[in-house]
C-alpha cells in the first residue's frame, strides 16, 4: 500500500480495513520498584484514532512507549493484526511515531529527515525520493524539501515529523504530545490537520495527551487513565456526559457532583434524592439499588435554571452570582446540596443575585454512579 499525495491508497480497501488493530492484554510495567502501569487491557480498530489522556504521572506516556517497542513490558501482551509483537523491536513492528519535540536531525535536510526510515529499511534512491515527494505534499511541506529543521517554524517541523512517521506506512502511527510545545492557535489549527490527514489516510493512530478539549475533539474514542489503569474507555460524548468513575467526571472539564440517595427507576433514568428534592439521572453501570449512596454527576451546559414559581420539580435554590463570559452566562446557585454551576447560553433570561430558582436537567443529561 501507498500513499497518495491526495491522501488516497493503492491497496483495496478491504485490505486497509484487515490492517492497525492494536490489542493490550494486561500489560503492565515497573519503574523504580513502582507499578506505573497496570494490567492494562484496551484493543483499537482499524483505522481508529484512539487518545490516553490523563494527568502527568498516569502511565499513558509509558504505555505508548511499550506499544512503540522503546519500553519493554513486565507482563502482558501487545498484539497487532493478531501478531504477538511484546519481544519485538521497534524498528520491525511498523510503526511510526511522532514526538512532542519534534526529534529531527538537525543536520539533515528535511527531505533526509523524512527519507531516514526509508533508508533503514533499504528502498532504491529513486523509490525513496518519490514516496519522500509524495509525502512532503500530503503534509503541505512540498517546496521545503532541502531546507534545515532551523529554518523551519515549529508546526513546520512538526509537519516534518509526522511526515517521516507517515512514509513508512505504518500500521499504527503513534503521537506523542505533538502538540504541546506549539502556540494555542497553531495548536488547533495543526491538530485539525493531522485529524483530516488521518481520516483520508486510514492510519490507526494512538495520541498521548493531557488536554482533555484536544482529546474530546479529535478522537473516535478516549481512554482515560489514572494510577497506571484505565477508568473509562468510550467516545467522548459517553465520557463526557456519562463518566464511570468519580475521577473521569472530575478529571474532563467542569461537573456538579451532587450526593444522595438512589430512590427508583423513573419514567426517564433513575430517581434520586438530593438534599430533599427528587432528581433524575441516567446510570453509568449497573442500576443502584434503593436507598445506595449514589453521587449525580451533571455538566453546567445541560442545567437549566427556572424562576421558583415556574417550576414543579428539580433541586431549589438561591442564585449567588451571575457572570457574563461571551458565548455563556456563568449562573452559581446555592442549593441545600451545595454550589450548583450552569454554563446559560448567552441569550437566556438571566436571574438575579438573590433570586429563588430551581435547577433541572434532562436525565439522560446527567450520570449517576455509586459512591
Amino acid at each position: 500500500m501507498s500513499i497518495s499525495a491526495t491522501g488516497t491508497t493503492e491497496a483495496p480497501a478491504e485490505q486497509a480495513v484487515r490492517r492497525g488493530r492494536l490489542r493490550l492484554d494486561g500489560v503492565r510495567k515497573v519503574l523504580g520498584g513502582k507499578e506505573v502501569v497496570s494490567a492494562v487491557d484496551l484493543e483499537t480498530e482499524p483505522g481508529e484514532f484512539l487518545t490516553l489522556l490523563g494527568p502527568s504521572g498516569c502511565g499513558k506516556t509509558t504505555t505508548l512507549n511499550m506499544v512503540a517497542g522503546h519500553l519493554g513490558t513486565d507482563g502482558g501482551v501487545i498484539e497487532v493484526d493478531g501478531r504477538d509483537i511484546t519481544g519485538t523491536p521497534p524498528h520491525r513492528r511498523s510503526m511510526g511515531m511522532v514526538f512532542q519535540s519534534y526529534a529531527l536531525f538537525p543536520h539533515m535536510t528535511i527531505a533526509e529527515n523524512v527519507a531516514f526510515g526509508l533508508r533503514m529499511r533499504k528502498v532504491g534512491a529513486a523509490e525513496r525520493n518519490r514516496q519522500v515527494a509524495e509525502v512532503l505534499e500530503l503534509v503541505g511541506l512540498d517546496g521545503m524539501a532541502g531546507r534545515q529543521p532551523r529554518q523551519l517554524s515549529g508546526g513546520q517541523q512538526q509537519r516534518a515529523a509526522l511526515a517521516r512517521a507517515l512514509v513508512i506506512q505504518p500500521d499504527l502511527l503513534l503521537l506523542d504530545e505533538p502538540f504541546s510545545n506549539l502556540d494555542a492557535q497553531l495548536r488547533v489549527r495543526l491538530r485539525e490537520e493531522v485529524v483530516s490527514l488521518q481520516r483520508r489516510i486510514g492510519t490507526t493512530t494512538i495520541l498521548v495527551t493531557h488536554d482533555q478539549e484536544e482529546a474530546l475533539a479529535v478522537s473516535d474514542r478516549i481512554a482515560v487513565m489514572a494510577d497506571g489503569v484505565i477508568h473509562q474507555l468510550d467516545r467522548p460524548q459517553e465520557i463526557y456526559l456519562r463518566p464511570a468513575t468519580d475521577f473521569v467526571a472530575q478529571f474532563i472539564g467542569e461537573v456538579n457532583a451532587l450526593d444522595g440517595l438512589a430512590a427508583e427507576p423513573a419514567a426517564e433514568g433513575f430517581a434520586c434524592e438530593v438534599a430533599g428534592a427528587v432528581v433524575a439521572a441516567t446510570p453509568a453501570g449497573d442500576p443502584p439499588a434503593k436507598g445506595a449512596a449514589v453521587r449525580v454527576y451533571v455538566r453546567p451546559e445541560v442545567v437549566r435554571v427556572h424562576p421558583a414559581a415556574e417550576s414543579a420539580g428539580g433541586l431549589p435554590g438561591t442564585v449567588r452570582e451571575t457572570r457574563f463570559l461571551g458565548a455563556r452566562i456563568r449562573c452559581v446557585v446555592a442549593t441545600p446540596a451545595g454550589e450548583v454551576t450552569a454554563a446559560l447560553p448567552f441569550d437566556a433570561r438571566v436571574p438575579a443575585e438573590g433570586e429563588e430558582v430551581t435547577c433541572s436537567w434532562r436525565p439522560s443529561d446527567a450520570s449517576l454512579a455509586a459512591r
